[in-house]
């Protein structure tokens, strides 16, 4: 069993990392650029976890356990201790292979390098490591506390012992692990994709209104969430970002971004994260009303 965990990235899919590895009992050790970035990863994992308090989800002593397993570093070193050591920045080929190559310079040769991608090639990002069979995908969807799937991901020099020991590690944070092999948008983003950029381009074809496309899907196909909720609580620039990497990568009309979508990424309605996307959300990321502008 995996005792100590390294994370690179303490944004929302790090911190959700972060968190659901401590809340499984594990130590958690993660890096970011800066102890403000430090400062504000552990201000948003405790504001996770009061919500849960609130929702009587957790205990404030259990809150205090769950903290005390983990730290944030700057320096990758401190991750020498970790078996397992999970990157998860920002969707960008050269930042996520930049992060690598140095992790596999710092880190022992028998540490397992795993990537949170959505879409990337894991064949491509290990390239650029001496480790190529010890490198793995594994796509956490979000919000990575509440998702209980991820997707293990082989690149072509995976080996089967590496894919085995990332779904031993899903199991252990109580994740189902489902095991894919690269292809772009792998299982998830690619059937998920399609069907929010149609439900945008019902609500910018004026045939029904962003709250009513969410109703229809909830209650006409038990969806516990409508798929504008769902783009909003990805974040809509991913969502514009993985729509772009599929179509390029594709070229299938179904990947193109719906205009609409383009649009608000512009004006900054991002979804959860500004509080404001197809719908408006309070400080607790609760769902207010539909957004107007």
């Amino acid at each position: 069993m995996i005792r100590d965990l390294g994370v690179v990235g303490a944004g929302t899919t790090g911190q959700g990392i972060v968190q659901t590895a401590a809340q499984a009992g594990i130590n958690v050790v993660f890096c970011e650029t800066s102890e403000q970035k430090i400062a504000e990863a552990i201000a948003g994992i405790t504001a996770a976890l009061d919500r849960e308090i609130e929702r009587w989800g957790l205990t404030k002593t259990e809150k205090t356990v769950i903290l005390s397993r983990i730290r944030g570093m700057v320096s990758y070193e401190e991750l020498k201790a970790a078996p397992l050591v999970i990157e998860a920045v920002t969707e960008n080929l050269s930042l996520k292979s930049g992060i690598l190559q140095a992790l596999d310079r710092v880190l022992p040769p028998e540490t397992i390098l795993v990537t949170n991608t959505s879409s990337l090639s894991i064949t491509q990002l290990a390239a650029v490591t001496n480790r190529s069979d010890r490198v793995v995908g594994m796509h956490f969807l979000s919000p990575v506390p509440k998702r209980p799937l991820v997707e293990v991901v082989r690149g072509l020099h995976t080996s089967k012992e590496t894919a085995e020991r990332a779904k031993e590690f899903a199991s252990e944070i109580h994740k189902t692990a489902i095991e894919v092999f690269e292809y772009p948008g792998f299982a998830t983003t690619r059937l998920i994709l399609p069907l929010l950029n149609e439900a945008m381009h019902v609500v910018m074809e004026g045939v029904a209104s962003a709250n009513d496309v969410d109703l229809a899907m909830t209650l006409g196909y038990n969806f516990p969430n409508g798929p504008l909720e769902i783009a909003d609580r990805i974040g809509l620039d991913d969502v514009l970002l993985w729509m772009e990497h599929l179509f390029h990568e594709l070229g299938d009309l179904k990947y193109r971004p719906c205009p609409l979508l383009r649009k608000m990424v512009r004006a900054g309605h991002l979804g959860v994260k500004t509080g404001r996307g197809f719908f408006v959300y309070d400080e607790k990321e609760r769902r207010v009303k539909e957004n107007s502008d």
